[in-house]
């Protein structure tokens, strides 16, 4: 299966993969990222068609590494595209790692955001230490013809906030406060985001991979 082919304008190789998630908003936001790297390669992201009527993949190993091959490899099976997968998380030191691979749950499989985040804000009192740091984490690995062909790793460091901040982006961004900008994830515009998030960063590595791979 052939997925890097040179475009008929001379603008270089073209990538397409399917993107194995229901959430419009990661998306956008990869989707963004794709746009800034088109200068070295066109990388076109798409939902995994009918996503969510297909049979779930269940979350249950206990690394982000782990939990992003199995779901790349699971969905991989209904696709004739490659498929992307990612599992991102934020890491508390305090709460021993919660609420890691668990994060999009933690406070319950329909928990909103802002029960999440209250939930954790809550561990954070109840174990009455002032040591906020945490981080966020993403793995993305690439699936194709049965098998993972790519994984890659990042986290940006920062610390918990008392209180949210902020109107932007998803999950847990607003109360996690990144120090060289001052700001939480939250108060950041899409670009100032793309250039510092834990997504962005690993998914530079894999616009790295597919410049210097010929074809999966």
């Amino acid at each position: 299966m052939l997925v890097k082919h040179e475009e008929a304008s001379g603008r270089g190789a073209a990538v397409h993969l399917c993107l194995a998630s229901s959430n419009c908003s990661k998306l956008k936001e990869f989707r963004a990222l794709a746009a800034s790297a088109a200068g070295l390669v066109s990388i076109d992201l798409q939902l995994l068609p009918n996503f969510s009527g297909l049979p779930a993949f269940e979350e249950a190993a206990p690394t982000f590494g782990e939990n992003a091959a199995g779901k790349a490899l699971h969905y991989g099976r209904f696709s004739d595209l490659p498929v992307m997968a990612d599992d991102s998380g934020l890491v508390v030191d305090t709460l021993g790692g919660a609420p890691g691979v668990r994060s999009a749950r933690y406070a319950g499989p329909n928990a909103s955001s802002a029960e999440q985040m209250k939930k954790l804000q809550a561990e954070l009192r109840a174990r009455g230490s002032k040591d906020r740091r945490a981080r966020f984490v993403c793995v993305i690995a690439v699936a194709a013809l049965g098998r993972v062909v790519a994984v890659f790793s990042e986290a940006v460091e920062g610390e918990i906030l008392e209180n949210p901040r902020g109107t932007g982006g998803f999950g847990y961004d607003p109360i996690f406060f990144f120090g060289p900008a001052g700001k939480s994830f939250s108060e950041m515009s899409a670009d100032e985001k793309n250039q510092f998030s834990h997504r962005a960063k690993a998914f530079r590595k894999l616009v790295d991979f597919f410049v210097s791979s010929p074809m999966l």
